[in-house]
């Protein structure tokens, strides 16, 4: 059966210098990853779990046969450290997030969205039977101005750190802006969790606003070293997620062995200060080297973050992939971000910082950045 129609669109990606294809980690120095603690590539998990058997197979959906008495111990133990009343594990934050936000809203309500949010919160988003609307990225007027046509009940959703950018979103404004307008807050604390706060906590329960937060969004894909997500919220909330979240509730469960991974994670990241500490002294170094000049004559600039994620905009699909290339020849994994990714003109290389990249590797990066 011919198949033209989805050549002629992965052609027009190609044409566009939009094509993706997949790829190995390549070159000694990591600055890809999102294992910020470095606990994946430490083998922290392995390490505590060395010894101990669990299953791979959780043999259904939470509902049915994948219920367990660790995933109920391990959810209990994600409320406790985060100071919520619940905690409802999800297979991913995508999952997480697209079901979380398809359910919430219905008919006749509203949904405020930051205009950078993650595919997975839109897509929950477009999910939903609610008018939606996206207000500048972290811009308060355009989400007072977008909180003054909503209908029926409200809710506003963004990322504490946003996945591309690695800047923070002005959370306590945003809440104030929420209480006084009757909307409920959803924080995504993907790229938070583990690496904001005293002890990783996340960006909300740092700045104590936690408890008038109607959800977050933890994942332990990124600087937890292992995988799965959890919506921590009140038990209301997650009653409701278990009885109308599609996300949750048709789908085979995580089973034993990721369920334990996530439990010591718990266990070893609270207390990871020396490799926080760490990060703090590279996003320093990066701060201070905000504009690239290169051998061939281009100035590329970072964007203004203040944790991990550092972005170097190289405008334009070609260049990027180029500059990416060259690092790679010079033992530098630094991935390109491409527009549709990102917008237009903002396309650029994604710069995740680690605790075991060292001050003088950075230094490294940025002068192969400067000998291109």
């Amino acid at each position: 059966m011919p198949q033209d129609f989805l050549d002629r669109k992965l052609q027009d990606r190609f044409q566009r210098n939009a094509y993706r294809r997949l790829q190995l980690a390549a070159g000694e120095h990591d600055f890809f990853s999102n294992d910020y603690l470095g606990i994946s590539r430490n083998g922290l998990i392995d390490e505590k779990l060395k010894g101990n058997s669990f299953s791979h197979g959780s043999t259904g959906s939470r509902l049915l046969a994948g219920n367990y008495p660790l995933i109920e111990e391990t959810e209990r133990m994600i409320a406790n450290f985060h100071e919520s009343p619940s905690a409802l594990i999800f297979n991913s934050g995508y999952d997480a997030n697209l079901g979380l936000l398809s359910c919430i809203a219905e008919r006749g309500d509203t949904i405020l969205y930051d205009k950078l949010s993650h595919a997975s919160i839109r897509d929950g988003v477009r999910l939903s039977q609610a008018q939606a609307f996206s207000f500048g990225h972290n811009d308060l007027e355009d989400l007072k101005n977008k909180l003054l046509r909503k209908k029926g009940e409200c809710f506003v959703v963004t990322e504490s750190v946003f996945s591309m950018d690695g800047d923070m979103a002005p959370v306590r404004e945003m809440l104030a802006l929420c209480e006084s307008a009757d909307a409920r807050l959803i924080v995504d604390e993907a790229h938070a969790t583990g690496v904001v706060g005293n002890h990783g906590e996340g960006l909300i329960q740092h700045e104590g606003i936690h408890h008038n937060c109607f959800a977050r969004i933890i994942t332990f894909g990124k600087a937890l070293g292992c995988h799965g997500a959890a919506i921590l919220s009140g038990e209301l909330l997650r009653n409701f997620l278990i009885n109308f979240s599609r996300s949750f509730i048709f789908t085979t469960a995580l089973p034993p062995v990721a369920i334990a991974a996530i439990k010591t994670s718990y266990e070893i990241f609270p207390d990871m200060h020396a490799e926080r500490e760490q990060l703090k002294d590279l996003i320093r170094f990066f701060r201070q080297n905000q504009t690239i000049h290169t051998a061939s004559g281009e100035t590329y600039l970072f964007k203004e973050s203040g944790t991990p994620v550092q972005g170097l905009i190289v405008p334009g699909n070609a260049k990027v992939k180029a500059v990416a290339s060259q690092l790679g020849r010079m033992e530098m994994d630094v991935r390109p971000i491409l527009y549709p990714t990102v917008p237009e003109g903002e396309e650029r290389l994604r710069i995740a910082l680690h605790s075991f990249n060292s001050v003088e590797e950075a230094g490294a990066l940025v002068s192969a950045l400067r000998e291109i």
